[in-house]
Protein backbone atom coordinates (compact mmCIF):
# COMPACT_ATOMS: atom_id res chain seq x y z
CA UNK A 1 0.00 0.00 0.00
CA UNK A 2 1.52 3.14 -1.06
CA UNK A 3 1.70 6.15 1.67
CA UNK A 4 -0.35 9.60 0.38
CA UNK A 5 0.65 12.59 2.92
CA UNK A 6 -1.08 16.00 2.72
CA UNK A 7 -0.53 18.84 5.07
CA UNK A 8 -2.84 21.37 5.05
CA UNK A 9 -0.24 23.95 7.34
CA UNK A 10 2.01 24.18 4.04
CA UNK A 11 0.12 26.83 2.24
CA UNK A 12 2.75 27.27 -1.00
CA UNK A 13 1.09 29.43 -3.10
CA UNK A 14 -2.48 30.31 -5.00
CA UNK A 15 -3.41 28.00 -8.18
CA UNK A 16 -4.26 30.34 -10.61
CA UNK A 17 -7.64 29.90 -12.06
CA UNK A 18 -5.76 30.21 -15.87
CA UNK A 19 -3.33 27.75 -15.38
CA UNK A 20 -6.82 25.67 -16.66
CA UNK A 21 -7.00 27.57 -19.95
CA UNK A 22 -7.67 26.80 -23.53
CA UNK A 23 -6.90 27.32 -26.44
CA UNK A 24 -8.59 28.28 -30.14
CA UNK A 25 -6.71 28.77 -33.02
CA UNK A 26 -8.33 29.62 -36.85
CA UNK A 27 -7.09 25.87 -37.56
CA UNK A 28 -9.60 23.36 -38.98
CA UNK A 29 -13.05 23.31 -37.13
CA UNK A 30 -12.21 24.79 -33.85
CA UNK A 31 -13.42 27.95 -34.73
CA UNK A 32 -15.00 27.44 -37.46
CA UNK A 33 -18.44 25.09 -37.12
CA UNK A 34 -16.70 24.19 -33.65
CA UNK A 35 -17.12 27.35 -31.79
CA UNK A 36 -18.89 29.84 -34.64
CA UNK A 37 -21.51 29.09 -36.90
CA UNK A 38 -23.19 32.21 -37.79
CA UNK A 39 -26.22 34.19 -36.73
CA UNK A 40 -28.01 32.45 -39.46
CA UNK A 41 -26.91 28.61 -38.62
CA UNK A 42 -29.85 26.18 -37.79
CA UNK A 43 -27.70 24.67 -34.80
CA UNK A 44 -28.86 26.81 -32.17
CA UNK A 45 -26.53 30.04 -31.46
CA UNK A 46 -25.95 33.18 -29.80
CA UNK A 47 -24.71 36.09 -31.66
CA UNK A 48 -23.34 32.85 -33.67
CA UNK A 49 -21.68 31.14 -31.09
CA UNK A 50 -23.28 27.49 -30.20
CA UNK A 51 -25.00 27.38 -27.54
CA UNK A 52 -24.38 23.76 -26.77
CA UNK A 53 -20.59 24.58 -27.18
CA UNK A 54 -20.84 27.87 -24.91
CA UNK A 55 -22.71 25.83 -22.28
CA UNK A 56 -20.53 23.06 -21.80
CA UNK A 57 -17.35 25.20 -21.69
CA UNK A 58 -19.11 26.59 -18.43
CA UNK A 59 -19.48 24.13 -16.95
CA UNK A 60 -16.43 22.58 -17.32
CA UNK A 61 -15.22 26.09 -15.86
CA UNK A 62 -12.95 27.94 -18.60
CA UNK A 63 -10.66 30.28 -17.24
CA UNK A 64 -9.32 31.84 -20.50
CA UNK A 65 -9.00 31.49 -24.09
CA UNK A 66 -6.11 32.20 -26.38
CA UNK A 67 -6.56 33.46 -29.79
CA UNK A 68 -6.10 33.94 -32.84
CA UNK A 69 -3.39 31.99 -32.26
CA UNK A 70 -0.89 29.77 -32.86
CA UNK A 71 0.68 29.86 -35.87
CA UNK A 72 -1.91 31.68 -37.74
CA UNK A 73 -1.57 34.93 -35.30
CA UNK A 74 1.87 35.60 -37.23
CA UNK A 75 -0.29 36.00 -40.86
CA UNK A 76 -3.39 37.52 -39.09
CA UNK A 77 -4.02 41.22 -39.56
CA UNK A 78 -6.82 42.41 -37.52
CA UNK A 79 -8.06 44.99 -39.12
CA UNK A 80 -9.70 42.18 -42.12
CA UNK A 81 -11.75 40.65 -38.97
CA UNK A 82 -13.36 44.10 -38.54
CA UNK A 83 -16.66 45.87 -40.08
CA UNK A 84 -19.50 44.13 -42.06
CA UNK A 85 -18.81 40.78 -43.23
CA UNK A 86 -19.58 41.84 -46.35
CA UNK A 87 -16.51 43.66 -46.46
CA UNK A 88 -13.75 41.58 -44.50
CA UNK A 89 -11.25 40.44 -46.48
CA UNK A 90 -11.07 36.74 -47.58
CA UNK A 91 -7.45 35.26 -47.45
CA UNK A 92 -6.01 32.38 -48.04
CA UNK A 93 -4.66 30.24 -44.27
CA UNK A 94 -1.11 28.80 -45.47
CA UNK A 95 -0.51 27.02 -42.43
CA UNK A 96 -3.63 24.85 -41.77
CA UNK A 97 -5.00 23.23 -44.79
CA UNK A 98 -5.05 26.00 -47.59
CA UNK A 99 -8.38 27.36 -47.19
CA UNK A 100 -10.00 30.20 -47.41
CA UNK A 101 -10.30 32.70 -44.07
CA UNK A 102 -12.89 34.67 -44.98
CA UNK A 103 -12.35 36.48 -41.70
CA UNK A 104 -16.30 36.22 -39.83
CA UNK A 105 -14.73 35.71 -36.94
CA UNK A 106 -13.03 38.29 -35.37
CA UNK A 107 -12.04 41.40 -32.69
CA UNK A 108 -15.60 41.29 -31.28
CA UNK A 109 -16.53 38.00 -32.13
CA UNK A 110 -13.78 36.45 -29.87
CA UNK A 111 -14.56 39.09 -26.98
CA UNK A 112 -18.22 38.28 -27.48
CA UNK A 113 -17.43 34.39 -27.16
CA UNK A 114 -15.15 35.27 -23.91
CA UNK A 115 -18.23 37.41 -22.55
CA UNK A 116 -20.83 34.61 -23.16
CA UNK A 117 -17.90 31.84 -21.42
CA UNK A 118 -17.79 34.61 -18.45
CA UNK A 119 -13.67 34.07 -19.20
CA UNK A 120 -10.81 36.43 -19.92
CA UNK A 121 -9.03 37.11 -22.80
CA UNK A 122 -5.40 36.41 -24.16
CA UNK A 123 -5.09 37.75 -27.66
CA UNK A 124 -1.54 36.52 -29.17
CA UNK A 125 -0.42 39.28 -31.64
CA UNK A 126 1.54 39.90 -34.95
CA UNK A 127 5.11 40.18 -35.19
CA UNK A 128 6.30 37.75 -37.76
CA UNK A 129 4.24 39.82 -40.59
CA UNK A 130 2.69 42.91 -38.86
CA UNK A 131 4.06 45.81 -38.04
CA UNK A 132 4.77 48.04 -34.58
CA UNK A 133 2.26 50.21 -35.59
CA UNK A 134 -0.63 47.49 -36.46
CA UNK A 135 -0.12 45.92 -33.06
CA UNK A 136 -0.19 49.19 -31.71
CA UNK A 137 -3.05 50.28 -33.27
CA UNK A 138 -4.73 46.99 -32.30
CA UNK A 139 -4.53 47.65 -28.57
CA UNK A 140 -5.85 51.00 -29.07
CA UNK A 141 -8.95 49.47 -30.85
CA UNK A 142 -9.43 46.81 -28.07
CA UNK A 143 -8.63 49.07 -24.52
CA UNK A 144 -8.93 52.45 -25.14
CA UNK A 145 -11.90 54.40 -24.01
CA UNK A 146 -10.83 57.96 -25.07
CA UNK A 147 -10.84 59.92 -28.00
CA UNK A 148 -9.05 58.12 -31.20
CA UNK A 149 -9.03 56.85 -34.27
CA UNK A 150 -9.09 53.48 -32.87
CA UNK A 151 -11.42 53.71 -30.15
CA UNK A 152 -13.79 55.56 -32.63
CA UNK A 153 -13.51 53.15 -35.31
CA UNK A 154 -14.52 50.76 -32.62
CA UNK A 155 -17.20 52.34 -31.74
CA UNK A 156 -18.75 52.93 -35.65
CA UNK A 157 -18.05 49.33 -35.60
CA UNK A 158 -20.63 49.17 -32.74
CA UNK A 159 -18.53 48.86 -29.02
CA UNK A 160 -19.20 51.28 -27.08
CA UNK A 161 -17.03 50.56 -24.18
CA UNK A 162 -13.60 48.71 -24.67
CA UNK A 163 -13.03 45.39 -23.37
CA UNK A 164 -10.82 44.29 -20.65
CA UNK A 165 -7.54 42.26 -22.10
CA UNK A 166 -5.71 40.51 -19.19
CA UNK A 167 -2.98 38.85 -21.49
CA UNK A 168 -1.35 40.00 -25.11
CA UNK A 169 1.45 37.78 -26.49
CA UNK A 170 3.88 39.35 -28.44
CA UNK A 171 4.34 36.87 -31.43
CA UNK A 172 4.37 33.28 -31.04
CA UNK A 173 6.68 30.37 -31.88
CA UNK A 174 9.17 33.31 -33.50
CA UNK A 175 12.14 30.38 -33.39
CA UNK A 176 9.58 28.57 -36.32
CA UNK A 177 6.42 29.41 -37.98
CA UNK A 178 6.47 32.84 -36.26
CA UNK A 179 9.29 33.79 -38.38
CA UNK A 180 12.35 32.08 -37.88
CA UNK A 181 14.18 34.30 -35.93
CA UNK A 182 17.10 33.81 -33.31
CA UNK A 183 16.58 34.28 -30.26
CA UNK A 184 18.63 37.65 -29.73
CA UNK A 185 16.53 39.23 -32.41
CA UNK A 186 13.77 37.97 -31.26
CA UNK A 187 14.41 39.51 -27.60
CA UNK A 188 15.00 43.10 -29.36
CA UNK A 189 11.46 42.63 -30.83
CA UNK A 190 9.97 42.00 -28.19
CA UNK A 191 11.33 45.36 -26.64
CA UNK A 192 10.72 47.11 -29.60
CA UNK A 193 7.35 45.92 -30.27
CA UNK A 194 6.19 45.90 -26.38
CA UNK A 195 7.47 49.37 -26.42
CA UNK A 196 3.54 49.96 -28.02
CA UNK A 197 1.52 47.90 -25.95
CA UNK A 198 0.21 50.33 -24.17
CA UNK A 199 -1.96 50.51 -20.74
CA UNK A 200 -4.93 52.48 -21.22
CA UNK A 201 -6.46 51.31 -18.56
CA UNK A 202 -4.43 51.81 -15.67
CA UNK A 203 -6.91 49.57 -13.27
CA UNK A 204 -6.54 46.63 -16.00
CA UNK A 205 -3.18 46.22 -16.84
CA UNK A 206 -2.13 44.26 -19.62
CA UNK A 207 -0.29 41.34 -18.71
CA UNK A 208 2.60 40.36 -21.20
CA UNK A 209 4.09 37.35 -22.62
CA UNK A 210 7.28 36.69 -24.46
CA UNK A 211 7.91 33.63 -26.95
CA UNK A 212 9.82 31.46 -25.02
CA UNK A 213 11.02 28.19 -26.00
CA UNK A 214 10.12 24.80 -28.11
CA UNK A 215 10.74 22.25 -25.61
CA UNK A 216 14.01 21.60 -24.40
CA UNK A 217 15.80 25.01 -26.68
CA UNK A 218 17.45 26.41 -23.25
CA UNK A 219 19.13 28.69 -25.11
CA UNK A 220 16.50 30.19 -26.65
CA UNK A 221 15.21 31.07 -22.44
CA UNK A 222 18.35 32.36 -21.36
CA UNK A 223 18.89 34.77 -24.30
CA UNK A 224 15.58 35.86 -24.58
CA UNK A 225 15.50 36.29 -20.86
CA UNK A 226 18.72 37.92 -21.14
CA UNK A 227 16.89 40.53 -23.54
CA UNK A 228 13.31 41.02 -22.66
CA UNK A 229 14.25 41.18 -18.36
CA UNK A 230 11.66 42.83 -15.92
CA UNK A 231 9.64 43.90 -19.37
CA UNK A 232 7.77 40.85 -19.53
CA UNK A 233 5.26 39.38 -16.77
CA UNK A 234 5.53 35.87 -18.40
CA UNK A 235 7.38 33.80 -20.97
CA UNK A 236 5.25 31.22 -23.21
CA UNK A 237 7.12 27.11 -23.14
CA UNK A 238 5.23 24.75 -25.88
CA UNK A 239 5.53 20.75 -25.56
CA UNK A 240 3.15 18.57 -27.54
CA UNK A 241 3.68 14.84 -26.54
CA UNK A 242 4.28 12.71 -29.23
CA UNK A 243 4.62 9.01 -29.05
CA UNK A 244 6.94 8.70 -31.86
CA UNK A 245 9.02 11.64 -31.37
CA UNK A 246 8.33 11.78 -35.53
CA UNK A 247 6.32 14.42 -36.71
CA UNK A 248 6.10 12.90 -40.73
CA UNK A 249 4.58 9.76 -38.22
CA UNK A 250 3.03 10.56 -34.76
CA UNK A 251 1.15 7.64 -34.42
CA UNK A 252 -2.39 6.82 -33.92
CA UNK A 253 -4.72 8.74 -31.33
CA UNK A 254 -6.89 5.62 -31.14
CA UNK A 255 -4.80 2.24 -32.58
CA UNK A 256 -1.77 1.62 -30.22
CA UNK A 257 -0.56 -1.43 -27.95
CA UNK A 258 0.71 -1.05 -24.08
CA UNK A 259 4.11 0.13 -25.39
CA UNK A 260 2.56 2.74 -27.43
CA UNK A 261 0.63 3.96 -24.32
CA UNK A 262 3.26 3.53 -21.76
CA UNK A 263 5.67 5.43 -24.15
CA UNK A 264 2.96 8.43 -24.89
CA UNK A 265 2.81 8.47 -20.59
CA UNK A 266 6.22 8.80 -20.24
CA UNK A 267 6.66 11.63 -22.57
CA UNK A 268 4.08 13.60 -21.43
CA UNK A 269 5.63 13.66 -17.57
CA UNK A 270 8.21 14.61 -19.45
CA UNK A 271 6.68 18.12 -18.34
CA UNK A 272 8.15 18.06 -15.07
CA UNK A 273 11.58 17.83 -16.29
CA UNK A 274 11.15 20.99 -18.64
CA UNK A 275 9.41 22.79 -16.23
CA UNK A 276 12.27 22.63 -13.88
CA UNK A 277 14.87 23.43 -16.01
CA UNK A 278 13.11 25.88 -17.95
CA UNK A 279 12.92 27.98 -14.37
CA UNK A 280 16.19 27.67 -13.79
CA UNK A 281 17.71 29.10 -16.32
CA UNK A 282 14.67 32.15 -15.89
CA UNK A 283 15.82 32.43 -12.19
CA UNK A 284 19.67 32.77 -13.06
CA UNK A 285 18.57 35.52 -15.48
CA UNK A 286 15.71 36.47 -13.29
CA UNK A 287 16.72 36.07 -9.57
CA UNK A 288 13.56 38.09 -8.36
CA UNK A 289 11.37 35.51 -9.98
CA UNK A 290 9.12 38.17 -11.39
CA UNK A 291 9.17 36.80 -14.80
CA UNK A 292 6.56 33.63 -14.71
CA UNK A 293 6.01 30.75 -16.81
CA UNK A 294 3.21 30.30 -19.17
CA UNK A 295 2.74 26.83 -21.24
CA UNK A 296 0.52 28.17 -23.40
CA UNK A 297 0.41 25.06 -26.25
CA UNK A 298 0.68 21.66 -24.95
CA UNK A 299 -1.40 18.51 -25.02
CA UNK A 300 -0.84 15.25 -27.38
CA UNK A 301 -0.47 15.23 -30.83
CA UNK A 302 -1.14 12.22 -33.28
CA UNK A 303 -1.91 11.23 -36.89
CA UNK A 304 -5.19 13.18 -37.87
CA UNK A 305 -7.91 10.89 -37.92
CA UNK A 306 -8.23 9.12 -41.53
CA UNK A 307 -10.18 10.77 -44.11
CA UNK A 308 -9.78 13.57 -42.68
CA UNK A 309 -7.57 17.07 -43.95
CA UNK A 310 -4.03 16.79 -42.52
CA UNK A 311 -3.96 20.90 -41.96
CA UNK A 312 -6.92 20.03 -39.79
CA UNK A 313 -5.11 18.42 -37.04
CA UNK A 314 -8.37 16.34 -36.06
CA UNK A 315 -7.89 13.61 -33.84
CA UNK A 316 -10.08 11.45 -31.28
CA UNK A 317 -9.61 11.33 -27.52
CA UNK A 318 -9.71 8.65 -25.54
CA UNK A 319 -8.33 7.41 -21.94
CA UNK A 320 -5.03 7.84 -22.64
CA UNK A 321 -5.24 11.60 -23.28
CA UNK A 322 -7.59 11.59 -19.99
CA UNK A 323 -4.39 10.05 -18.24
CA UNK A 324 -2.20 13.27 -19.95
CA UNK A 325 -4.36 15.56 -18.98
CA UNK A 326 -4.65 14.54 -15.18
CA UNK A 327 -0.84 14.37 -14.81
CA UNK A 328 -0.17 17.17 -16.33
CA UNK A 329 -2.49 19.38 -14.61
CA UNK A 330 -0.89 17.83 -11.23
CA UNK A 331 2.06 18.73 -12.85
CA UNK A 332 1.17 22.71 -12.96
CA UNK A 333 -0.42 22.79 -9.80
CA UNK A 334 2.44 21.33 -8.22
CA UNK A 335 4.16 24.33 -9.56
CA UNK A 336 1.70 27.01 -9.00
CA UNK A 337 4.06 29.25 -7.22
CA UNK A 338 5.60 30.14 -10.64
CA UNK A 339 3.34 29.08 -13.20
CA UNK A 340 0.92 31.98 -14.28
CA UNK A 341 -1.39 30.22 -17.30
CA UNK A 342 -0.92 27.33 -19.35
CA UNK A 343 -3.76 26.46 -22.61
CA UNK A 344 -4.13 22.93 -23.61
CA UNK A 345 -3.74 22.75 -27.51
CA UNK A 346 -6.68 22.74 -28.61
CA UNK A 347 -10.66 23.57 -27.46
CA UNK A 348 -12.74 22.18 -30.33
CA UNK A 349 -11.70 19.66 -32.81
CA UNK A 350 -8.22 19.64 -33.01
CA UNK A 351 -5.33 17.85 -31.29
CA UNK A 352 -6.04 17.43 -27.61
CA UNK A 353 -9.51 18.57 -27.99
CA UNK A 354 -12.28 19.29 -24.72
CA UNK A 355 -14.95 19.08 -27.53
CA UNK A 356 -15.61 17.25 -30.81
CA UNK A 357 -18.22 18.50 -33.52
CA UNK A 358 -20.05 16.88 -35.98
CA UNK A 359 -22.63 19.02 -37.37
CA UNK A 360 -25.24 19.27 -34.88
CA UNK A 361 -24.23 17.03 -32.43
CA UNK A 362 -21.47 17.30 -30.28
CA UNK A 363 -19.82 15.26 -27.48
CA UNK A 364 -17.36 15.63 -24.36
CA UNK A 365 -13.66 14.05 -24.89
CA UNK A 366 -11.88 12.19 -21.97
CA UNK A 367 -10.24 15.44 -21.41
CA UNK A 368 -13.29 17.45 -20.65
CA UNK A 369 -13.90 15.09 -17.97
CA UNK A 370 -10.55 15.43 -16.37
CA UNK A 371 -10.59 19.55 -16.43
CA UNK A 372 -14.46 19.61 -14.92
CA UNK A 373 -13.24 17.16 -12.43
CA UNK A 374 -10.46 19.51 -11.70
CA UNK A 375 -12.20 22.81 -11.59
CA UNK A 376 -12.27 22.21 -7.49
CA UNK A 377 -8.84 23.45 -7.84
CA UNK A 378 -8.67 27.07 -9.35
CA UNK A 379 -8.08 29.93 -7.18
CA UNK A 380 -7.76 26.93 -4.58
CA UNK A 381 -4.20 27.44 -2.31
CA UNK A 382 -1.55 24.55 -3.07
CA UNK A 383 -0.63 22.44 -0.23
CA UNK A 384 2.05 20.08 0.77
CA UNK A 385 1.28 16.77 -0.62
CA UNK A 386 3.51 13.45 -0.67
CA UNK A 387 2.83 9.95 -2.70
CA UNK A 388 5.18 7.04 -2.90
CA UNK A 389 5.01 4.98 -6.02
CA UNK A 390 6.38 2.23 -7.76
CA UNK A 391 7.90 3.46 -11.49
CA UNK A 392 6.51 1.52 -14.84
CA UNK A 393 8.84 1.14 -17.57
CA UNK A 394 8.13 2.78 -20.58
CA UNK A 395 10.65 1.34 -23.50
CA UNK A 396 11.36 4.42 -24.22
CA UNK A 397 15.44 4.79 -23.80
CA UNK A 398 15.49 3.83 -20.41
CA UNK A 399 12.93 6.59 -18.75
CA UNK A 400 10.35 5.58 -16.53
CA UNK A 401 7.43 7.58 -15.23
CA UNK A 402 5.32 7.19 -11.93
CA UNK A 403 2.85 5.00 -12.19
CA UNK A 404 0.40 7.77 -9.04
CA UNK A 405 0.88 11.53 -9.65
CA UNK A 406 -1.25 13.82 -7.40
CA UNK A 407 -1.80 17.24 -6.13
CA UNK A 408 -3.76 18.43 -3.57
CA UNK A 409 -4.95 22.12 -2.48
CA UNK A 410 -7.56 23.89 0.07
CA UNK A 411 -10.53 26.37 -0.31
CA UNK A 412 -11.29 29.28 1.48
CA UNK A 413 -13.42 26.81 3.77
CA UNK A 414 -10.83 24.24 4.67
CA UNK A 415 -12.25 21.67 1.93
CA UNK A 416 -9.31 19.95 0.51
CA UNK A 417 -9.25 18.59 -2.64
CA UNK A 418 -7.27 15.84 -3.68
CA UNK A 419 -6.55 14.78 -7.04
CA UNK A 420 -4.75 11.17 -8.03
CA UNK A 421 -4.22 10.02 -11.10
CA UNK A 422 -3.40 6.18 -12.06
CA UNK A 423 -0.78 6.17 -14.95
CA UNK A 424 -0.87 2.26 -14.86
CA UNK A 425 -2.46 0.77 -17.62
CA UNK A 426 -3.01 -2.61 -16.13
CA UNK A 427 -2.05 -2.24 -12.34
CA UNK A 428 -4.17 -1.30 -9.52
CA UNK A 429 -3.07 1.13 -6.75
CA UNK A 430 -3.41 1.12 -3.34
CA UNK A 431 -3.04 3.79 -1.24
CA UNK A 432 -3.40 5.09 2.73
CA UNK A 433 -3.69 9.04 2.66
CA UNK A 434 -3.00 10.90 6.24
CA UNK A 435 -3.91 14.27 6.63
CA UNK A 436 -1.56 15.86 9.16
CA UNK A 437 -3.86 17.79 12.28
CA UNK A 438 -6.68 17.03 10.75
CA UNK A 439 -9.48 14.92 11.37
CA UNK A 440 -11.85 14.10 8.39
CA UNK A 441 -15.77 14.70 9.00
CA UNK A 442 -16.75 13.71 5.51
CA UNK A 443 -15.30 12.80 1.69
CA UNK A 444 -16.70 12.55 -1.21
CA UNK A 445 -15.21 11.15 -4.26
CA UNK A 446 -15.62 10.94 -8.05
CA UNK A 447 -13.44 8.49 -10.94
CA UNK A 448 -12.88 8.63 -14.50
CA UNK A 449 -12.15 5.40 -15.68
CA UNK A 450 -12.15 3.14 -18.74
CA UNK A 451 -9.68 0.51 -20.60
CA UNK A 452 -6.45 2.79 -22.25
CA UNK A 453 -8.40 2.97 -25.92
CA UNK A 454 -12.07 3.31 -24.37
CA UNK A 455 -13.64 7.17 -26.19
CA UNK A 456 -16.74 8.69 -26.77
CA UNK A 457 -17.35 8.82 -30.48
CA UNK A 458 -20.97 9.65 -31.90
CA UNK A 459 -22.87 6.76 -31.88
CA UNK A 460 -21.53 6.39 -28.61
CA UNK A 461 -21.46 9.65 -26.74
CA UNK A 462 -21.06 8.53 -23.35
CA UNK A 463 -18.73 5.18 -22.98
CA UNK A 464 -16.14 7.56 -20.64
CA UNK A 465 -17.64 9.87 -18.12
CA UNK A 466 -17.35 10.52 -14.36
CA UNK A 467 -18.90 8.46 -11.93
CA UNK A 468 -18.60 8.57 -7.98
CA UNK A 469 -16.12 6.66 -6.43
CA UNK A 470 -16.80 4.25 -3.38
CA UNK A 471 -14.11 2.64 -3.19
CA UNK A 472 -12.15 3.75 -0.16
CA UNK A 473 -12.59 4.07 3.67
CA UNK A 474 -12.37 6.89 5.47
CA UNK A 475 -10.17 7.01 8.50
CA UNK A 476 -10.32 9.83 10.76
CA UNK A 477 -7.01 11.73 9.65
CA UNK A 478 -7.70 10.48 6.09
CA UNK A 479 -8.71 7.59 3.90
CA UNK A 480 -7.57 4.87 2.16
CA UNK A 481 -8.70 3.66 -1.36
CA UNK A 482 -8.23 1.23 -4.23
CA UNK A 483 -7.72 2.78 -7.62
CA UNK A 484 -8.32 1.43 -10.63
CA UNK A 485 -5.78 1.13 -13.68
CA UNK A 486 -6.03 3.87 -15.98
CA UNK A 487 -8.50 5.97 -13.33
CA UNK A 488 -8.22 9.71 -12.18
CA UNK A 489 -9.55 10.53 -8.76
CA UNK A 490 -10.59 13.56 -7.00
CA UNK A 491 -11.37 13.53 -3.34
CA UNK A 492 -12.90 16.60 -1.36
CA UNK A 493 -12.77 15.96 2.44
CA UNK A 494 -13.94 18.28 5.04
CA UNK A 495 -12.71 18.55 8.15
Amino acid sequence: MEKYLINPNQKISKISKDIYGHFAEHLGRCIYNGIFVGKNSKIPNVNGMRSDVVNALKEMGIPVLRWPGGCFADEYHWKDGIGSLENRKKMVNTNWGGVVEDNSFGTHEFFELCEQLGCDAYVNGNVGSGSVQEMNEWIEYMTFDGISPMAQLRRENGREKPWKLKYFGVGNESWGCGGNMDPEYYGCLFKRYNSFVKDYDPENRITRIACGPNVDDYHWTRNVMDKVKHRAHGISLHYYTIPTGYWHHKGSSTDFDLNGYNTTICKAYRMEELINNHLAVMDSMNPQKSVKLIVDEWGTWFDVEPGTNPGFLYQQNTMRDAIVAALTLNIFNKHADRIMMANIAQTVNVLQSVILTEGEKMLLTPTYHVFKMYKDHQENTLIGSYITTENIDSKEDGKAFPQLVESASVDENGVICSTVANTSAVKTAKIKCQIADTKVKSIRAEILTGEIHAKNDFDNTDEVKTAGFTDFRTLKDGFSATLPPCSVVKFLIEK
